[in-house]
């Protein structure tokens, strides 16, 4: 056991997002090592990058019966789970979310037996922060976390807060996200004209733009910045940005914010980018975070979550305060070489503590533990 290659199920959603992203880049990272790795999800996650030799995908069929009221996916993602389980003698799932992965997990162990695959389960802040919250979701997840055979979190901040919540009595570990850069396809100077940058300083927010992201402040910050005629804010969204229109126009700023959605050449625009700007009234890590550190950009933050435990506390202040945030892309702004040290200071901590060869060992090491309690 303690050598041969592992067959691992992963359960995720496929959006931009920190859990696919993550989920995404383990399944890579373990089928580098040897392992056998099937996805299962809706669609294909935007950044599974196929085909790659021992990385499979499964889709997921959402059914639609006319005896039920509305679409179903956690049965039919039960169901495709067990029947690979059987068929590839899957070890374990790995599932990112208690709701649905971790649910539709164990229902899947039922459906096969005695042979099931020990499940996995890793939090990503969701499920404790927004669904934990709500009565109708709260035991489910509760019962998925009990029936799992190992509980994971990206932060110590997610911990304690999911502990508290659920008042949970087995242990859950600390495993956090990690991040691979690639080399990007395009030059800086390409990527920036095509945005339209020119010489101006390009602030960087990529997000799936939930309310929790608080893009209302990220606005009103570029807003408020002294020298905003000197900058350019692109935002990556992984999901709609209408919602957000009125405000900048509000704001006059419809001609300092450029708009790219679900793209998976990230690297191209953090190696564009100057800094990073992200306001999040929570984050249970911050993956978008830790990518832009990794590319040596400085990042300005609200002090909330597990951000602090990814960047340190440079850069970072009290949640709301956009005041600070703005004088601080001014200063940004007004002194170059004062951005690239604290970008390099900022990529330094990162690559020492979440890069794939530190974290992903972390994954190994605990699959074979929970393989061989049973």
């Amino acid at each position: 056991m303690e050598s041969r290659p592992l067959k691992i199920g992963i359960a995720c959603f496929p959006l931009i997002g920190g859990s696919g992203i993550l989920a995404t880049a383990l399944g890579s990272e373990l089928a580098r090592r040897g392992h056998e790795v099937y996805f299962f999800s809706y669609a294909q996650p935007v950044r599974l990058d196929l085909p790659q030799e021992g990385l499979h995908f499964h889709r997921v069929v959402f059914a639609n019966n006319a005896l039920f009221p509305c679409p179903d996916y956690t049965l039919p993602l039960a169901v495709k789970m067990a029947e690979v389980a059987r068929s590839q003698r899957l070890d374990l799932f790995h599932v990112h979310y208690a709701v649905p992965h971790a649910l539709a997990a164990c229902l899947a162990s039922q459906i096969v037996g005695s042979s099931a695959p020990r499940i996995v389960t890793t939090l990503h802040g969701s499920d404790t922060t927004l669904l934990g919250q709500d009565p109708d979701y709260r035991t489910a997840i509760e019962h998925a976390l009990v029936h799992s055979d190992a509980v994971t979190a990206v932060s110590e901040s997610l911990r304690t807060q999911t502990q508290e919540t659920f008042r949970l009595k087995r242990p859950i570990e600390v495993i956090p996200n990690f991040f691979t850069p690639n080399k990007p396809k395009r030059r800086r100077e390409e990527v920036r004209r095509d945005l339209g940058v020119a010489d101006k300083f390009l602030v960087l927010h990529m997000s799936n733009l939930r309310p929790v992201k608080r893009i209302d402040l990220l606005l009103r910050t570029i807003a408020m910045a002294k020298n905003r005629a000197r900058l350019k804010l692109f935002i990556l969204a992984g999901d709609s940005f209408k919602p957000y229109e009125p405000l900048l126009d509000e704001l006059k700023l419809r001609e300092s914010v450029v708009v790219r959605h679900n793209t998976s050449a990230v690297e191209e625009y953090l190696e564009a980018a100057d800094a990073g700007l992200y306001t999040s009234e929570y984050e249970s890590f911050g993956l978008s975070i830790l990518e832009t550190a990794f590319y040596g950009k400085p990042v300005v933050a609200f002090r909330v979550g597990g951000i602090p435990e990814v960047v340190g506390d440079a850069s970072l202040y009290p949640f709301g305060d956009i005041t600070a945030a703005a004088a601080a892309l001014d200063a940004l702004v007004e002194f170059p070489d004062l951005a690239r040290e604290l970008g390099e200071q900022s990529r330094v901590r990162v690559m020492e503590r979440f890069s794939a060869d530190r974290v992903v060992p972390r994954y190994e090491a605990l699959y074979r533990r929970t393989l061989a309690s049973r």
